[in-house]
């Protein structure tokens, strides 16, 4: 029974926003529902990535911003495990920490808001879009090149804000944390992949703990969703192997079914003038396959040249 493994208090870390809070919400209600003898409290906690709105993440050090604080209350023994969006967590795990579990993934597609126009196709030319992301930017521009692409930075209600206040036409966000946060009402239309191919994990939920908590590994392992799992494994090898980071538009979307994993990659210049597609599928049964195809599409933009995409 899975009772008889959970520690008998745990205490997650998270962001305070409103969408982290709902993510840390949701896992200790799972975590509750699996291990009812165990005590669960939140610390909230506020990152140098929240506190810094005025620049662009790219300048200030990249999405590790969001998660550092909580890896830190976690090394001093204040926090036993966070909850993060998966898409803002490094590639590359810092020392002493593990991914506990990868949860079943919302929706993973991008969503265009907008209280004026229902599709991005009707935005005129000079409107101004809010993004955030140089992936969002690049793939925009390379469609409609006559849009204004403004940064857009803070939190989902934050954005929103900005947008009735007419500082933007429209702004894209991911339509998981819309629709988590009870606002998937304001999706005007959502992108499909081969519009707007996603991030690495996006729409999906990690747990983070301490490498050294193999009791806390097995509890948590129970929340994790195996074609989720292996997806964005494959998602995360593909950027890994191209050294993905906020400074590169750079995206990654699997799809696992039956045995077969579907991966499409894309690599571009921020001006959306210079892109590299591509894609691969196997049969995958394991994070090692995952794993395996992600680094095979990796080495195929590689060899189509995809190093002068990554020299900046």
């Amino acid at each position: 029974m899975p009772n008889a493994h959970a520690p008998r208090r745990l205490t997650i870390a998270t962001r305070e926003s409103a969408l982290a809070m709902w993510q840390a919400e949701h896992i200790r209600a799972r975590l509750a529902g699996l291990y009812p003898g165990t005590s669960i409290n939140l610390l909230g906690m506020t990152t140098k990535g929240d506190q810094i709105l005025d620049q662009p993440l790219t300048a200030i050090g990249g999405k590790g911003l969001f998660i550092k604080e909580l890896e830190v209350a976690m090394a001093e023994g204040r926090a036993d495990l966070a909850v993060h969006s998966l898409k803002d967590v490094p590639m590359e795990m810092p020392p002493g920490f593990a991914l506990a579990s990868i949860a079943a993934r919302e929706d993973p597609r991008d969503a265009f808001v907008s209280n004026r126009y229902g599709r991005l196709s009707e935005l005129p030319a000079g409107a101004i879009v809010g993004t955030s992301s140089l992936r969002r930017e690049a793939q925009l521009r390379e469609r409609f090149p006559s849009l204004a692409i403004l940064p857009l930075r803070g939190n989902v209600n934050t954005r929103l804000r900005k947008l009735d206040e007419g500082q933007y036409d429209a702004i894209i966000l991911a339509a998981a944390g819309l629709k988590r946060l009870g606002f998937g009402s304001r999706i005007a239309s959502l992108l499909e992949a081969d519009e707007s191919l996603p991030a690495p994990g996006q729409g999906a939920l990690a747990i983070e703990c301490r490498n050294d908590r193999p009791d806390l590994i097995a509890a948590l392992a129970v929340l994790g969703d195996r074609a989720t799992t292996l997806a964005t494994t494959a998602e995360r090898a593909f950027s890994r192997a191209l050294g993905g980071s906020c400074h590169t538009p750079l995206a990654g979307y699997a799809e696992w079914e039956e045995g077969s994993l579907w991966l499409r990659g894309l690599l571009a210049s921020r001006d959306g003038r210079d892109i590299l597609r591509g894609e691969l599928d196997a049969d995958v049964a394991d994070a090692e396959g995952a794993e395996e195809l992600g680094q095979a599409l990796a080495d195929d933009f590689l060899a189509r040249g995809a190093g002068r995409l990554l020299a900046g």
